[in-house]
């Protein structure tokens, strides 16, 4: 791996820290964890929950950090990312090494003691598979990293659902399903306008080796199947209307922009607005899917 400048012009400051955390991120884990422990069928005490989601954000916090430091490189080379601490050479990545070591030890151990060993183990599985299979194994490697990879983002509605119930169940199962198959087109359709930066910093992101075209193709098949897992607890009895028509609707509009992704032909410099739509509309998919699911366990 190719090292960025590490030569620190300014001492880093807490906001450096932050950054560190990839904080936007962190928002969309945060909540979806949440969600996960709120759609639980049990009673957590506020203290117990409160504990478990901020575990889960500083988790997902140090999974950013330990990402920026082995990927300082990468982020020196892409003009959206070059800003960060460590290109920007505001840190060290000794620094951003033990603060992301220390965080995620800090996390997992705090979850096993204060809330369950389940939901401490699956905390733990969730920040190495980021760093250690997507950050370190897969990224550099195949374009498939960001289809396996996904799974990372896809562990906190498992681990919200954990901590308030001791196990996992069917449909937190799903959700993380959800996620994990929704991030592929949430993630190429960002690929699709940015290409140019994966390029230049060498990432094998699949625009970049497999082309355009076949990109639009697997967002358009991707959301097949992501499709069927969102709508998939209402038919099987684990939601109840007010989720499954959530659903219904959020889905048709999430597959009608990829189908206008999948199916547009684009020439050079082109503005790409239906790739920035839907990359824009997935956030806010996932959001009030798991938003509905939330409001769906409060009215049974």
């Amino acid at each position: 791996m190719s090292v960025a400048d590490t030569s620190v012009r300014l001492p880093a400051e807490w906001r450096d820290f932050l950054a560190l955390t990839k904080p936007r991120v962190m928002t969309l884990v945060v909540f979806t964890g949440m969600c996960g422990l709120l759609a639980a069928p049990a009673s957590v005490d506020p203290v117990i929950g409160f504990t478990a989601i901020l575990c889960i954000a500083l988790g997902a916090g140090a999974a950013g950090a330990l990402n920026q430091w082995y990927e300082a490189d990468i982020d020196a080379a892409m003009k959206r990312t070059a800003a960060r601490p460590l290109p920007a050479g505001r840190m060290d990545r000794q620094s951003a090494l033990h603060f992301g070591v220390g965080v995620a030890a800090f996390s997992v151990i705090l979850m096993g003691l204060a809330v369950n060993a389940v939901a401490a183990a699956i905390l733990a599985v969730s920040i190495l598979f980021y760093v250690l299979i997507y950050t370190v194994w897969l990224k550099r490697r195949t374009p498939q990293n960001i289809v396996i990879g996904g799974a990372a983002g896809a562990f906190p509605p498992l681990i919200g659902w954990a901590a308030a119930t001791g196990q996992v169940a069917l449909l937190p199962f799903l959700l993380f399903c959800t996620v994990f198959l929704w991030t592929p087109p949430h993630f190429w359709a960002l690929a699709l306008f940015v290409e140019t930066d994966y390029a230049n910093a060498g990432v094998p992101m699949l625009p970049v080796v497999a082309g355009e075209r076949t990109t639009r193709n697997q967002i358009g098949l991707y959301t097949v199947p992501m499709a069927v897992a969102a709508i998939a607890p209402w038919p099987l009895g684990l939601t109840g209307a007010v989720y499954g028509w959530s659903a219904l609707v959020l889905t048709a509009v999430f597959g009608v922009l990829a189908a206008q992704v999948a199916f547009r032909h684009t020439h050079a410099n082109d503005a790409m607005v239906p790739e920035k739509r839907l990359f824009r509309f997935s956030l806010l998919y996932l959001a009030l899917i798991f938003a509905a699911v939330v409001i769906d366990r409060w009215i049974a």
